[in-house]
């Protein structure tokens, strides 16, 4: 057999002779080897789904649009004219409660009756479901103040807000702080329509002390607003005692 063989290949309904090389011995010349790869390398790369490092899994990321709702909160709730830097925790969370034992469940949430019952059942559907992993939080937010990230003890880089300063007549507590430290946020949970959206933030202060909450948002037109919140769970840290006499003698 020659070292050079003939194939036909229709190419526009007529049938042309194309020439492929071969060594001898039948096998394909290495270089013809590689250029036949290249297209089944493509679709392996396009059908795949996208993963991260080994042991990592498929790679999430949050909405784009999930960031404006996450401003809002922020704005509404925690930030105040004096705010100049928060504080974020890097990994969303997956545990809204100390009471919460293992994943998150949707027997486990109904259980607890928040908001009286009345959240949609596939709102609270989907809000456990996109909340059994924690996922990265990206530098998207909006909310008018300078804010860091941190993941556990460790702060990282600053990552400044483009918005302007928010100013607000909320007035400042005595005891308020410069530094807002710190928000952790779940993923937000949608009903089918996109009507309706429920979201997990706890603020965890340095001393220990803390709350959580659940904010329940109802969207009418384009236009998002925070419908109701529910305090989860809170923790205060009681000063301590000097030991002495409670009456003086």
């Amino acid at each position: 057999m020659s070292t050079q063989e003939l194939s036909c290949a229709r190419i526009g309904g007529q049938r042309s002779a194309e020439l492929t090389g071969f060594l001898p011995g039948g096998y394909a010349h290495p270089m013809l080897r590689t250029i036949a790869l290249i297209p089944f390398l493509l679709i392996v790369a396009i059908t795949l789904p996208s993963v991260g490092l080994a042991g990592e899994g498929p790679a999430v990321s949050i909405p784009v649009e999930d960031y404006a709702r996450y401003d809002q909160i922020i704005t509404s709730k925690f930030l105040s004219s004096e705010t100049h830097l928060v504080l974020l925790e890097r990994k969303t969370a997956t545990q809204i409660s100390p009471e919460q034992e293992g994943p998150l469940t949707a027997a486990w949430f109904h259980k607890q009756a928040y908001f009286d019952g009345t959240l949609s059942a596939e709102l609270v559907r989907d809000f456990v479901a996109v909340n059994q992993d924690a996922v990265r939080l990206e530098g998207r937010f909006q909310f008018g103040a300078r804010y860091r990230f941190v993941s556990g003890n460790t702060v990282e880089e600053p990552e400044v807000s483009l918005a302007r300063p928010v100013l607000t007549a909320r007035p400042r507590s005595v005891q308020a702080s410069p530094v807002l430290d710190r928000l952790v946020f779940s993923r937000i949970g949608y009903n089918l329509r996109q009507t309706e959206a429920l979201v997990y933030v706890g603020n965890l202060r340095p001393d220990g002390s803390g709350a959580g909450f659940l904010v329940w948002l109802r969207r009418q037109g384009t236009v998002w607003s925070i419908w109701d919140t529910e305090i989860i769970w809170t923790v205060r840290i009681e000063p301590e005692s000097d030991g002495g006499p409670l009456l003086a003698p």
